[in-house]
């Protein structure tokens, strides 16, 4: 087995990539786009909002450090330097050096994992089987065609533009350029220019699709007889699995960004992936807000002995703190929106990731019905009124709480009611002649795209960001440096949001003694941070970004099942040399099925026919044990032994006398009976047969 890492992603909106060679099969989980790489893009026309302030804020050069008092004096970064051009989308990098004819399988674990997708699809050589829970491939087939709306417009202010190399990208390649811009195009090493694509059309995306095959929650799909693959939910968000593979060299789990206790999706079914061979991390989320003690490592949740029982374990993984923690969050962004809207500003809100869209929706729902305020709710997305009647029938994939209400006969979400009740407004898109003529101010407005370079949140932060009243909501990480850089000088409140989109570093060294791999790999970024020396009694190797790791062989001796009736047909012998052992003799073959190597007989043909099989029998014949059975039989002989030019023992020959004259000639070519009686020649092979093994 063989592990590349090919991209270790950027938390939840670009999560990792691996490439995995096992039993012979190629096999890519996730394939994910680099969306905040647009940030290097102009979401306005040329001389748009040229006003905008410098990237480094206006701290004094004494405040910085040398290295930054240098970037300074260099060359500063402002709105200017984004390129005005219609933008391309960067991939995973190192995924187009691959031959997408030799991949086999692909295994997208969440929506965010399918988003490059139909860029290897189009690839005429790809042929490959694509799995992926059928919630995934709902939302993430409307995430895709969003994109593609809100890219459109684009090409309104730009124009078309069909060219196979996009011409930007020589004007970034100078010393003029800020490092940050070179940085995100060119990467860190200077190897990502083959990663930059032009979007992808409907039409692709639709011929993408068609490959795919959904699976249900914890349903086993069989790839060519080889390999059982399972997606067990990683609770994540709504659709997002874990991968259980069987095949007939050991079992393999694969554990990507994950959330053990969650209020919206089906929580993270680690049960099912216990015991297994080998154990693949794949959650680099976490390292972005772990608490780091001094020694540059994480302890445990407890110093002394984290490890106490399996059952504690499970109790300590499955903790709502998490959770109720986030619940916190969600409530505290309702109540900077209710501040804002009592004081004459409107929200505009650019989180996108469905479970805490949802959420959000619900709880500031339910708070401004309970208060005075009178302020409209709008969500603005081409696939809003879609999406969000598709997340009220999908129960098996959200929490129990919500199953419940499913089940009471109430909705899932609480949004259906107020969209019934037109207190929540859906639009496709911000120049919908509805929109228009529902519009009020202040509102509370959902819009994409997180990147601030797409679809109606650019026009609204336009409008809003010189009204110290509004709010802006964002995920953390976007709303300093570039991604505001456009829009600066920015008046408006910032409320940056860092939810869960992952397991926490702590809990970690928990989750692997309650699983007990035999083979645990882990990012070497992970095992940098975290101890997990304690877990004394597995095997833990280290991959790095870029490079392919080679796992020693799982099983030595896989099994193979024979039914017991033909079991109870075959003729068992001992071997003589190893008394533990019996063989036997068949006619049929050895076959691949549902994983696992199986034994089909023709015993039934062979028996109707009527012919006795001759006897095989292996090793060398030993002329003194041959002679000893010889005279039990009453044949007496005698041992020659013949010598070569070197003086060496050529080869040894017995002389038959008694009943009959023969010889039995032994050289390293083989063993030669020469007589004139059949007799005499029978009883050898029979000696022959009582000192060799032999079917």
């Amino acid at each position: 087995m063989e592990l590349t890492c090919l991209s270790k992603g950027d938390g939840f909106h670009y999560p990792p990539c691996h490439m995995l060679n096992l039993c012979g099969f190629r096999i890519l989980i996730d394939c994910p786009l680099d969306l905040s790489a647009i940030k290097i893009f102009s979401p306005v026309p040329s001389g748009v909002g040229s006003e905008a302030s410098e990237y480094l804020s206006d701290e004094s050069l004494d405040a910085q450090n040398p290295i930054q008092k240098k970037q300074k004096l260099e060359r500063q970064l402002t709105c200017a330097d984004l390129v005005c051009e219609e933008p391309w989308y960067k991939t995973v990098k190192a995924l187009h050096l691959w031959e997408a004819s030799f991949i086999d399988i692909v295994l997208i674990s969440n929506p965010m994992g399918l988003l490059g997708l139909p860029f290897l699809t189009q690839n005429p050589g790809f042929f490959a089987k694509i799995y992926m829970t059928e919630v995934t491939a709902k939302i993430g087939q409307l995430m895709m065609e969003d994109i593609v709306s809100m890219h459109k417009e684009f090409r309104c202010f730009h124009g078309p533009d069909n060219s196979s190399f996009p011409g930007w990208i020589k004007n970034l390649d100078s010393e003029q350029v800020p490092a940050l811009l070179k940085k995100v195009v060119f990467g860190e090493s200077g190897d990502d220019l083959g990663s930059w694509m032009r979007l992808y059309s409907l039409d692709d995306i639709e011929s993408c699709m068609k490959k795919v095959q959904g699976v249900k929650f914890a349903e086993e799909v069989c790839y060519n007889g080889t390999l059982i693959i399972k997606a067990l939910s990683s609770g994540l968000d709504i659709g997002a699995c874990n991968w259980l593979i069987n095949g007939p060299n050991g079992c393999l789990s694969y554990v990507s960004d994950s959330i053990f206790v969650s209020h919206h999706a089906r929580s993270f079914d680690f049960h099912g992936l216990k015991e297994t061979d080998v154990l693949i991390y794949s959650d680099f989320s976490s390292l972005q807000s772990a608490e780091v003690t001094e020694d540059g490592c994480i302890s445990p949740d407890s110093d002394n002995n984290y490890i106490s029982t399996i059952s504690d374990n499970k109790d300590s993984l499955l903790n709502t703190e998490d959770s109720l923690e986030e619940m916190e969050k969600l409530a505290f962004v309702c109540s900077c929106a209710a501040e804002s809207a009592d004081a004459g500003g409107s929200t505009l809100i650019t989180i996108t990731r469905i479970g805490i869209v949802l959420q959000l929706l619900e709880l500031l729902s339910n708070s401004l019905e309970s208060s005075s305020l009178k302020v409209p709710i709008f969500v603005i997305s081409s696939v809003a009124e879609e999406l969000l009647a598709y997340t009220n029938t999908i129960p098996e994939w959200l929490c129990e709480q919500r199953q419940e209400k499913l089940i009471s006969g109430e909705p899932s979400f609480g949004h259906l009611k107020f969209i019934k009740n037109k207190k929540i407004h859906l639009f496709p898109a911000i120049h919908s002649p509805n929109l228009i003529t529902s519009w009020q101010e202040p509102c509370i407005v959902f819009a994409s795209h997180w990147s601030l370079r797409l679809g109606p949140s650019v026009q609204l932060l336009q409008r809003w960001r010189g009204d110290p009243k509004s709010l802006l909501v964002l995920e953390d990480g976007i709303s300093s440096g570039l991604g505001l850089l456009p829009f600066r000088p920015i008046a408006m409140k910032i409320l940056q949001c860092s939810f869960l989109s992952g397991i926490r570093l702590q809990k970690l060294p928990t989750l692997v003694s309650v699983l007990q791999p035999k083979i645990f790999l882990v990012p070497d970024a992970v095992n940098q941070r975290i101890s997990l020396a304690a877990i004394k009694t597995i095997s833990i190797l280290n991959y790095f970004e870029n490079k392919t790791l080679h796992v020693p062989r799982i099983v030595d001796n896989p099994s193979v099942e024979i039914t017991t009736d033909l079991a109870s047909k075959l003729s068992w012998r001992k071997l003589r040399q190893r008394e533990s052992f019996g063989i036997a003799r068949l006619k049929g073959g050895l076959l691949m099925e549902d994983g696992k190597h199986r034994l089909v007989s023709g015993l039934e043909q062979e028996e109707s026919s009527g012919k006795a099989r001759p006897l095989r029998h292996w090793g060398s014949v030993a002329p003194e044990l041959l002679l000893d059975a010889l005279l039990k039989m009453g044949i007496k002989g005698s041992i020659e032994q013949s010598t070569g030019d070197n003086g060496s023992e050529d080869k040894s020959i017995i002389h038959i006398e008694n009943p009959n004259s023969g010889l039995i000639e032994f050289s390293e070519m083989g063993t030669a009976i020469i007589t004139g009686d059949e007799n005499v020649v029978s009883q050898v092979f029979q000696a022959i047969d009582g000192v060799l093994d032999g079917i």
